[in-house]
């Protein structure tokens, strides 16, 4: 089979559908059913969609590569680093920056990151009701970013505003293409003057006084490589984690009978992250690079193109998950892709982990039923799937 064959044999996926981010397992099972590859309808480009394949992927950028063009749709002027760039230079810049998310260091952190999840839940217990998006959702993952990066709290809304101009920029393409940018000019400057006016204080172990001391073989990394990186973690700490946390306290807002099983055994709560990480897959697809011709499964691909890489259904796939479509939280072996995998594996992904889990921890000691409010019904955007709005209402909802 030929590059062209392929394009028009394969199944396809439209990644523009509004219906796909609710409820997306079902169009992983049907792409899984037909081939190895499908294919995205508007541009053809590849969507792999099996578990191997993907890992496969992601454990070989020289083939899949990270370095692509596309960094400049999201209001960058250079690659993000280290999400953006390839081995070997990705590898020395994740030296720098892994020690800021080991598990010792989110071990650290717990007290600061439990207090901060309670204060907000108690904001809202004794109302009956909440926007769980707006409440808890993105207030929590970035009070705990703010004070990692060594930023001060009374910011937060700039950065929110930043951030959505970034990843959601609403209107048609050269409108979001000027708003990315815009937004991409402010998100460089406010780093600038925070890095400088950083670089005047006291010492301290947050990420700004690190990086403006950070070498790679024993040179000082740039201005605009510490911007680079700052870029990135902006997105990231501000975006994933409150995506996660509204598509896990829906599905259990849904599910009463699992919550139930979380509140009669808390220590569930472990595998109740990772599985409904596996489940929801808040973010669905990345893309990659073919850097030389190459073929999946028969299915040849391109040097140039572009490929999806569909981590929602590398996580549904039954040759790496038995009984996929079952929400087992006591799963023994998850491997799931949710925070990608090979050298680009999430940098986050212990933080995240840690929020996730003192989250359901702290929100099911204080409440420990909630339901959705049906007059105000979610909705869950696409790409990332952000739940928004998540009305929640307080106790065991009526039949």
């Amino acid at each position: 089979m030929n590059a062209e064959e392929a394009r028009t044999q394969a199944p396809t996926l439209d990644l523009s559908n509004p219906a796909l981010p609710l409820r997306p397992q079902p169009h992983y099972a049907a792409l899984q059913r037909d081939e190895r590859v499908a294919r995205a309808p508007r541009t053809g480009s590849p969507v792999l969609v099996r578990y191997e394949d993907i890992l496969y992927a992601l454990r070989h950028p020289e083939i899949f590569s990270s370095e692509m063009e596309s960094h400049l749709q999201l209001g960058t002027e250079r690659p993000m680093i280290p999400q953006q760039i390839d081995p070997p230079r990705q590898t020395k810049f994740r030296k720098i920056l892994d020690p800021h998310f080991s598990r010792r260091r989110m071990l650290e952190l717990e007290p600061r990151l439990r207090e901060h999840a309670a204060a907000l839940i108690e904001g809202f217990a004794s109302r009956g009701r909440c926007e769980f998006h707006e409440e808890f959702a993105v207030p929590f993952p970035c009070m705990v970013f703010l004070e990692q990066i060594g930023l001060p709290q009374e910011d937060l809304g700039l950065f929110l505003e930043l951030k959505d101009a970034i990843i959601r920029p609403g209107g048609p393409p050269d409108q979001a293409a000027r708003t990315r940018t815009e937004a991409g000019r402010q998100i460089y400057a406010y780093f600038d003057r925070a890095l400088e006016a950083r670089s005047r204080g006291a010492p301290g172990e947050d990420m700004l006084w690190s990086l403006l001391h950070a070498r790679i073989d024993g040179v000082p990394i740039s201005r605009e490589e510490q911007l680079d990186i700052c870029f990135l973690l902006l997105l990231a700490g501000l975006d994933t984690v409150t995506a996660t946390l509204g598509c896990s306290v829906l599905y259990l807002a849904e599910n009463p009978e699992q919550r139930r099983r979380l509140l009669e055994s808390p220590e569930l709560i472990h595998g109740a992250v990772e599985e409904l990480l596996r489940w929801e897959t808040p973010v669905m697809m990345i893309p990659r690079l073919v850097k030389r011709d190459t073929e999946i499964g028969g299915v040849p691909l391109e040097a140039g193109q572009i490929v999806i890489l569909l981590l929602g259904a590398a996580n549904l796939d039954a040759a790496e998950f038995p009984e996929p479509e079952q929400v087992d939280f006591a799963r023994g072996r998850n491997r799931h892709l949710a925070f990608g995998g090979g050298p680009h594996r999430c940098l986050g992904s212990h933080l995240a982990r840690f929020e996730l889990r003192i989250a359901l921890e702290e929100l099911h000691r204080r409440i420990p039923d909630y339901h959705l409010d049906r007059s105000e019904p979610p909705r869950v955007s696409l790409g990332i799937r952000e739940v928004k709005p998540l009305h929640l209402v307080f106790g065991t909802a009526r039949a």
